[in-house]
């Protein structure tokens, strides 16, 4: 199933990091925080509101922070 940028959930935002070598560092009220071991200067903040799919405004910033190629984020899961 692919995604496009308007149906991402924290939990499959949070999955894909992790499947792509991140790991979760730090929580901040509602932002969670994960960086990429292999290279520390790369952080992504997630917020998490429940169930609520995550602002395209939001995720295109997820996307930059990641450094992963939006091909890879909307190619099938």
């Amino acid at each position: 199933m692919s995604h496009g940028i308007k149906s991402w959930t924290f939990k499959e935002v949070e999955k894909f990091l992790i499947q792509h070598d991140f790991i979760f560092n730090y929580v901040e009220g509602s932002h969670y925080f994960y960086v990429l071991p292999s290279d520390s200067t790369i952080s992504v903040c997630v917020p998490f509101h429940g169930s609520k799919t995550i602002s395209p405004r939001t995720m295109k910033g997820i996307i930059s922070q990641s450094k992963i190629d939006k091909k890879v984020w909307f190619s099938k899961k």
